[in-house]
Protein backbone atom coordinates (compact mmCIF):
# COMPACT_ATOMS: atom_id res chain seq x y z
CA UNK A 1 0.00 0.00 0.00
CA UNK A 2 1.55 3.78 -0.68
CA UNK A 3 0.86 5.73 1.75
CA UNK A 4 0.88 9.48 1.52
CA UNK A 5 1.80 11.61 4.44
CA UNK A 6 -0.63 14.74 5.02
CA UNK A 7 2.40 17.04 5.12
CA UNK A 8 4.08 16.36 1.75
CA UNK A 9 2.55 19.93 0.37
CA UNK A 10 3.59 21.99 2.93
CA UNK A 11 6.75 20.76 3.49
CA UNK A 12 7.60 21.64 -0.19
CA UNK A 13 5.89 24.63 0.19
CA UNK A 14 7.94 25.55 3.38
CA UNK A 15 11.15 24.31 1.91
CA UNK A 16 11.36 27.03 -0.85
CA UNK A 17 11.43 29.48 1.81
CA UNK A 18 13.33 28.15 5.09
CA UNK A 19 14.78 25.15 6.43
CA UNK A 20 12.06 22.80 7.43
CA UNK A 21 12.16 20.71 10.92
CA UNK A 22 10.05 17.34 10.88
CA UNK A 23 9.79 15.90 14.49
CA UNK A 24 7.56 12.74 16.07
CA UNK A 25 7.31 9.56 17.74
CA UNK A 26 10.69 7.17 16.64
CA UNK A 27 9.50 4.88 13.56
CA UNK A 28 6.76 7.27 12.44
CA UNK A 29 8.09 7.64 8.99
CA UNK A 30 10.19 10.68 8.93
CA UNK A 31 12.96 9.05 6.98
CA UNK A 32 10.67 7.11 4.50
CA UNK A 33 8.97 10.33 4.55
CA UNK A 34 12.02 12.44 3.94
CA UNK A 35 13.88 10.25 0.92
CA UNK A 36 11.06 10.05 -0.95
CA UNK A 37 10.19 14.00 -1.01
CA UNK A 38 12.40 14.27 -3.93
CA UNK A 39 13.63 12.10 -7.01
CA UNK A 40 16.99 10.73 -5.81
CA UNK A 41 19.20 12.45 -7.89
CA UNK A 42 17.82 15.78 -6.18
CA UNK A 43 18.81 15.44 -2.63
CA UNK A 44 21.84 13.63 -0.18
CA UNK A 45 20.38 12.23 3.18
CA UNK A 46 23.04 12.30 6.15
CA UNK A 47 22.09 10.55 9.90
CA UNK A 48 24.07 11.48 12.95
CA UNK A 49 23.78 7.90 14.32
CA UNK A 50 25.91 6.10 11.05
CA UNK A 51 29.92 7.02 10.98
CA UNK A 52 29.43 8.44 7.26
CA UNK A 53 26.82 10.79 7.79
CA UNK A 54 28.49 12.36 11.30
CA UNK A 55 31.73 12.84 9.67
CA UNK A 56 30.21 14.13 6.89
CA UNK A 57 27.99 16.70 8.62
CA UNK A 58 31.09 17.80 11.04
CA UNK A 59 33.41 18.35 7.73
CA UNK A 60 30.32 20.14 6.25
CA UNK A 61 31.46 18.00 2.98
CA UNK A 62 28.01 18.09 1.39
CA UNK A 63 26.86 17.13 -1.97
CA UNK A 64 26.12 19.64 -4.57
CA UNK A 65 22.54 18.56 -4.79
CA UNK A 66 19.70 20.68 -3.88
CA UNK A 67 18.24 19.30 -0.83
CA UNK A 68 20.22 17.54 2.35
CA UNK A 69 18.54 15.94 4.71
CA UNK A 70 19.96 15.81 8.25
CA UNK A 71 18.55 13.00 10.03
CA UNK A 72 18.75 12.89 13.97
CA UNK A 73 21.57 16.02 14.09
CA UNK A 74 19.71 17.31 17.16
CA UNK A 75 21.86 14.84 19.00
CA UNK A 76 24.97 16.91 18.44
CA UNK A 77 25.31 18.89 21.53
CA UNK A 78 25.95 22.11 19.28
CA UNK A 79 23.44 21.38 16.01
CA UNK A 80 21.69 24.80 16.86
CA UNK A 81 24.70 27.34 15.74
CA UNK A 82 25.62 24.64 13.12
CA UNK A 83 22.27 25.04 11.34
CA UNK A 84 22.39 28.80 12.07
CA UNK A 85 25.78 29.28 10.44
CA UNK A 86 24.87 26.78 7.54
CA UNK A 87 21.59 28.47 6.84
CA UNK A 88 22.81 31.94 7.19
CA UNK A 89 25.58 31.45 4.75
CA UNK A 90 23.20 30.18 2.02
CA UNK A 91 21.20 33.14 2.77
CA UNK A 92 24.07 35.62 2.53
CA UNK A 93 25.59 33.80 -0.42
CA UNK A 94 28.38 32.80 0.70
CA UNK A 95 27.46 29.06 0.10
CA UNK A 96 26.01 26.98 -2.01
CA UNK A 97 21.73 27.56 -2.48
CA UNK A 98 20.50 24.38 -0.82
CA UNK A 99 16.92 23.51 0.62
CA UNK A 100 17.75 22.26 4.33
CA UNK A 101 15.63 19.13 5.78
CA UNK A 102 15.94 18.52 8.91
CA UNK A 103 14.13 15.44 11.24
CA UNK A 104 14.25 13.76 14.52
CA UNK A 105 12.36 11.78 17.03
CA UNK A 106 12.37 14.59 19.30
CA UNK A 107 10.79 17.69 19.93
CA UNK A 108 13.10 19.68 17.81
CA UNK A 109 11.16 22.91 18.83
CA UNK A 110 12.49 22.32 22.60
CA UNK A 111 15.67 21.30 22.10
CA UNK A 112 16.87 24.57 21.27
CA UNK A 113 18.59 25.22 25.13
CA UNK A 114 21.37 27.49 24.87
CA UNK A 115 23.24 29.10 22.14
CA UNK A 116 22.00 31.43 19.44
CA UNK A 117 18.04 31.02 18.74
CA UNK A 118 16.91 29.44 15.11
CA UNK A 119 13.93 31.33 15.38
CA UNK A 120 12.66 32.79 11.80
CA UNK A 121 14.70 30.50 10.46
CA UNK A 122 13.03 27.16 10.33
CA UNK A 123 9.22 25.83 10.21
CA UNK A 124 8.16 23.40 11.93
CA UNK A 125 5.95 20.43 11.46
CA UNK A 126 5.02 17.30 13.34
CA UNK A 127 4.36 13.83 11.63
CA UNK A 128 2.06 11.71 13.68
CA UNK A 129 1.03 7.73 13.04
CA UNK A 130 -0.86 7.50 10.36
CA UNK A 131 -4.45 8.77 10.72
CA UNK A 132 -7.86 6.70 9.24
CA UNK A 133 -7.74 8.96 5.61
CA UNK A 134 -4.07 8.34 5.31
CA UNK A 135 -4.27 4.49 5.02
CA UNK A 136 -7.62 5.33 2.76
CA UNK A 137 -9.88 4.06 5.35
CA UNK A 138 -13.83 3.73 4.06
CA UNK A 139 -14.96 0.89 6.03
CA UNK A 140 -15.75 -1.05 9.60
CA UNK A 141 -12.89 -3.57 8.73
CA UNK A 142 -10.46 -0.58 7.67
CA UNK A 143 -10.94 1.07 11.17
CA UNK A 144 -10.74 -2.63 12.61
CA UNK A 145 -7.35 -2.73 11.77
CA UNK A 146 -6.30 0.41 12.45
CA UNK A 147 -7.49 -0.28 16.00
CA UNK A 148 -5.68 -3.34 16.49
CA UNK A 149 -2.46 -2.59 14.68
CA UNK A 150 -2.21 0.99 15.74
CA UNK A 151 -0.53 3.72 13.35
CA UNK A 152 2.72 3.39 12.92
CA UNK A 153 3.55 2.03 9.10
CA UNK A 154 5.69 -0.81 9.92
CA UNK A 155 2.96 -3.22 12.29
CA UNK A 156 0.30 -1.45 10.04
CA UNK A 157 1.41 -2.62 6.67
CA UNK A 158 2.42 -6.11 8.32
CA UNK A 159 -1.05 -6.33 10.11
CA UNK A 160 0.12 -9.30 11.96
CA UNK A 161 -1.38 -10.08 15.66
CA UNK A 162 2.73 -11.45 16.96
CA UNK A 163 4.73 -9.20 14.69
CA UNK A 164 3.02 -6.08 16.45
CA UNK A 165 3.41 -7.49 19.68
CA UNK A 166 7.23 -8.13 18.76
CA UNK A 167 7.64 -4.59 17.32
CA UNK A 168 6.18 -3.30 20.18
CA UNK A 169 8.58 -4.98 22.64
CA UNK A 170 11.55 -3.97 20.62
CA UNK A 171 10.42 -0.32 20.40
CA UNK A 172 10.10 0.11 23.69
CA UNK A 173 13.59 -1.03 24.49
CA UNK A 174 15.12 0.70 21.75
CA UNK A 175 13.42 3.83 22.96
CA UNK A 176 14.65 3.40 26.45
CA UNK A 177 18.05 2.20 25.28
CA UNK A 178 19.06 5.02 22.78
CA UNK A 179 16.63 8.01 22.42
CA UNK A 180 16.80 8.14 26.75
CA UNK A 181 19.99 7.67 26.39
CA UNK A 182 21.25 9.95 23.89
CA UNK A 183 18.98 13.00 24.51
CA UNK A 184 18.20 13.02 28.41
CA UNK A 185 19.87 12.69 31.25
CA UNK A 186 18.45 9.85 33.63
CA UNK A 187 20.41 7.89 35.84
CA UNK A 188 18.01 4.92 36.46
CA UNK A 189 16.66 4.15 32.71
CA UNK A 190 15.26 0.84 34.71
CA UNK A 191 12.75 2.98 36.52
CA UNK A 192 11.72 4.80 33.77
CA UNK A 193 11.25 1.52 31.81
CA UNK A 194 8.98 0.44 34.86
CA UNK A 195 6.86 4.00 34.09
CA UNK A 196 6.66 3.33 30.65
CA UNK A 197 4.93 -0.28 31.52
CA UNK A 198 2.70 1.42 34.10
CA UNK A 199 1.33 4.03 32.29
CA UNK A 200 -0.64 2.24 29.48
CA UNK A 201 -3.30 1.35 32.16
CA UNK A 202 -3.56 5.17 33.33
CA UNK A 203 -5.13 5.70 29.70
CA UNK A 204 -8.51 7.20 29.68
CA UNK A 205 -8.31 8.49 33.86
CA UNK A 206 -6.68 11.71 34.75
CA UNK A 207 -3.25 11.20 35.38
CA UNK A 208 -2.12 11.31 39.16
CA UNK A 209 1.41 11.80 39.51
CA UNK A 210 1.75 10.63 43.06
CA UNK A 211 0.29 7.75 42.68
CA UNK A 212 3.15 6.66 40.20
CA UNK A 213 5.44 8.04 42.99
CA UNK A 214 4.24 5.58 45.17
CA UNK A 215 4.41 2.39 42.66
CA UNK A 216 7.50 3.59 41.65
CA UNK A 217 9.09 4.50 45.03
CA UNK A 218 10.97 7.79 43.49
CA UNK A 219 10.13 11.37 44.04
CA UNK A 220 7.51 13.47 42.76
CA UNK A 221 9.69 15.51 41.24
CA UNK A 222 11.99 12.78 39.43
CA UNK A 223 8.31 11.34 38.24
CA UNK A 224 7.41 14.64 37.12
CA UNK A 225 10.68 15.01 35.11
CA UNK A 226 10.21 11.96 33.60
CA UNK A 227 6.57 12.13 32.41
CA UNK A 228 7.53 15.45 30.82
CA UNK A 229 10.62 13.77 29.29
CA UNK A 230 8.27 11.06 27.63
CA UNK A 231 6.54 13.86 26.06
CA UNK A 232 9.58 15.60 24.52
CA UNK A 233 10.39 12.47 23.17
CA UNK A 234 7.10 12.03 21.39
CA UNK A 235 6.03 8.59 23.47
CA UNK A 236 2.92 10.49 25.55
CA UNK A 237 1.20 13.41 25.49
CA UNK A 238 -0.82 14.79 27.68
CA UNK A 239 -4.70 16.62 27.83
CA UNK A 240 -5.51 19.59 30.11
CA UNK A 241 -8.75 20.05 31.06
CA UNK A 242 -11.26 22.88 30.11
CA UNK A 243 -11.59 25.87 31.49
CA UNK A 244 -14.22 28.53 31.21
CA UNK A 245 -16.23 30.68 33.06
CA UNK A 246 -19.14 28.60 32.52
CA UNK A 247 -18.13 25.39 33.78
CA UNK A 248 -16.62 24.49 37.71
CA UNK A 249 -13.79 22.49 35.93
CA UNK A 250 -11.09 21.07 37.37
CA UNK A 251 -8.10 22.75 36.96
CA UNK A 252 -4.92 20.50 37.45
CA UNK A 253 -5.71 16.95 36.45
CA UNK A 254 -4.44 16.24 32.89
CA UNK A 255 -4.67 12.36 30.71
CA UNK A 256 -1.75 11.20 29.71
CA UNK A 257 -2.28 9.16 25.82
CA UNK A 258 0.27 7.21 23.67
CA UNK A 259 1.26 7.92 20.08
CA UNK A 260 1.22 4.11 19.92
CA UNK A 261 -2.44 3.25 21.07
CA UNK A 262 -1.68 -0.69 20.84
CA UNK A 263 0.34 0.02 23.80
CA UNK A 264 -2.91 0.25 26.02
CA UNK A 265 -4.33 -3.37 26.83
CA UNK A 266 -7.97 -1.75 27.56
CA UNK A 267 -10.37 -1.81 24.23
CA UNK A 268 -12.48 0.68 25.79
CA UNK A 269 -9.31 2.91 26.56
CA UNK A 270 -7.48 1.99 23.65
CA UNK A 271 -10.02 3.24 21.29
CA UNK A 272 -10.06 6.32 23.17
CA UNK A 273 -6.66 6.69 22.58
CA UNK A 274 -6.98 6.34 18.91
CA UNK A 275 -9.56 9.10 18.81
CA UNK A 276 -7.04 11.21 20.64
CA UNK A 277 -4.03 10.82 18.48
CA UNK A 278 -6.11 11.39 15.37
CA UNK A 279 -7.78 15.04 17.01
CA UNK A 280 -4.52 16.13 18.16
CA UNK A 281 -2.73 15.50 14.84
CA UNK A 282 -5.34 17.97 13.50
CA UNK A 283 -4.52 20.34 16.02
CA UNK A 284 -1.27 19.69 15.37
CA UNK A 285 -1.90 20.14 11.40
CA UNK A 286 -3.59 23.25 12.05
CA UNK A 287 -0.83 24.70 14.07
CA UNK A 288 2.11 24.09 11.55
CA UNK A 289 0.51 24.69 8.66
CA UNK A 290 -1.94 27.85 9.12
CA UNK A 291 -0.84 29.55 12.60
CA UNK A 292 -4.42 28.41 14.31
CA UNK A 293 -4.50 28.86 17.60
CA UNK A 294 -6.52 25.52 18.62
CA UNK A 295 -5.62 23.21 21.53
CA UNK A 296 -6.92 19.50 22.54
CA UNK A 297 -8.91 19.18 25.82
CA UNK A 298 -10.72 17.26 28.15
CA UNK A 299 -14.15 18.43 30.32
CA UNK A 300 -14.24 17.28 33.93
CA UNK A 301 -16.43 19.17 36.49
CA UNK A 302 -16.11 19.28 40.06
CA UNK A 303 -19.54 16.85 40.36
CA UNK A 304 -17.77 14.33 38.24
CA UNK A 305 -19.24 15.23 35.04
CA UNK A 306 -16.80 14.63 32.02
CA UNK A 307 -16.27 14.86 28.26
CA UNK A 308 -13.06 12.59 26.55
CA UNK A 309 -12.60 15.75 24.38
CA UNK A 310 -12.85 19.27 23.61
CA UNK A 311 -11.45 20.96 20.65
CA UNK A 312 -10.44 24.44 21.21
CA UNK A 313 -10.05 27.53 19.00
CA UNK A 314 -9.26 30.84 19.90
CA UNK A 315 -10.29 29.48 23.58
CA UNK A 316 -13.64 28.80 22.18
CA UNK A 317 -14.70 25.42 22.36
CA UNK A 318 -15.07 24.20 18.53
CA UNK A 319 -16.00 19.93 19.21
CA UNK A 320 -16.81 17.99 21.50
CA UNK A 321 -16.24 14.36 20.99
CA UNK A 322 -17.31 11.16 23.47
CA UNK A 323 -16.09 8.21 22.86
CA UNK A 324 -18.01 4.56 23.45
CA UNK A 325 -16.85 1.30 22.47
CA UNK A 326 -20.12 -0.01 21.57
CA UNK A 327 -22.87 1.74 20.49
CA UNK A 328 -24.96 3.30 24.01
CA UNK A 329 -27.54 5.38 25.23
CA UNK A 330 -26.07 9.48 24.80
CA UNK A 331 -23.75 10.45 27.48
CA UNK A 332 -26.10 13.33 29.56
CA UNK A 333 -22.35 14.69 30.70
CA UNK A 334 -21.98 15.27 26.87
CA UNK A 335 -25.16 16.89 26.75
CA UNK A 336 -24.65 18.98 29.66
CA UNK A 337 -21.73 20.86 28.17
CA UNK A 338 -23.65 20.63 24.73
CA UNK A 339 -25.79 22.90 26.60
CA UNK A 340 -23.09 25.21 27.79
CA UNK A 341 -21.41 25.45 24.19
CA UNK A 342 -24.47 25.21 21.78
CA UNK A 343 -22.09 26.79 19.10
CA UNK A 344 -19.89 23.98 19.64
CA UNK A 345 -20.40 20.88 17.30
CA UNK A 346 -20.95 17.49 19.61
CA UNK A 347 -19.92 13.93 18.56
CA UNK A 348 -20.99 10.66 20.67
CA UNK A 349 -18.72 8.23 18.48
CA UNK A 350 -18.61 4.35 18.62
CA UNK A 351 -16.29 1.81 17.42
CA UNK A 352 -18.45 -1.15 17.11
CA UNK A 353 -22.26 -0.26 16.08
CA UNK A 354 -25.14 0.93 13.46
CA UNK A 355 -26.53 3.56 15.02
CA UNK A 356 -26.65 6.71 12.93
CA UNK A 357 -28.30 9.80 14.22
CA UNK A 358 -28.89 13.46 15.52
CA UNK A 359 -30.65 14.16 18.73
CA UNK A 360 -32.89 17.33 18.72
CA UNK A 361 -30.35 19.36 20.66
CA UNK A 362 -27.49 18.92 16.87
CA UNK A 363 -25.37 16.30 18.96
CA UNK A 364 -24.37 13.71 16.36
CA UNK A 365 -24.24 9.47 17.54
CA UNK A 366 -22.53 7.87 14.68
CA UNK A 367 -19.66 6.01 13.92
CA UNK A 368 -16.27 7.33 14.83
CA UNK A 369 -15.97 6.38 10.95
CA UNK A 370 -18.02 9.34 10.32
CA UNK A 371 -15.74 11.37 12.65
CA UNK A 372 -12.36 10.24 11.09
CA UNK A 373 -13.29 10.57 7.62
CA UNK A 374 -13.93 14.94 8.56
CA UNK A 375 -10.17 14.72 9.19
CA UNK A 376 -6.39 14.48 7.79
Amino acid sequence: MELKRHITEQVQQDLGRKMVFIGGPRQVGKTHFAIHLRPQEEFEYYNWDSDEGRGAILSKEFSNKPLIILDEIHKYRRWRNYLKGMFDAIRAGSAPMREILVTGSARLDFYRFGGDSLQGRYHYIRLLPLSFNEVKGKSQGDLETLFRFGGFPEPFLLQSEVETKRWNREYRSRFVREDLRDLERVQDLGALELLLGRLPDCVGSPLSLNSLREDLQVAHRTIANWVNILERLYSIFRVPPLRGPKIRAVKKEQKAYFYNWTFVPNDSFRFENLIAVHLLKYVYWMQDSQGEEMELRFFRDSDGREVDFVMVRDSKPELMVECKLSQTDLSPDLQYLSNKFPKARAFQVHLRGEKDYQTPSGIRVCSAIKLLEEFI
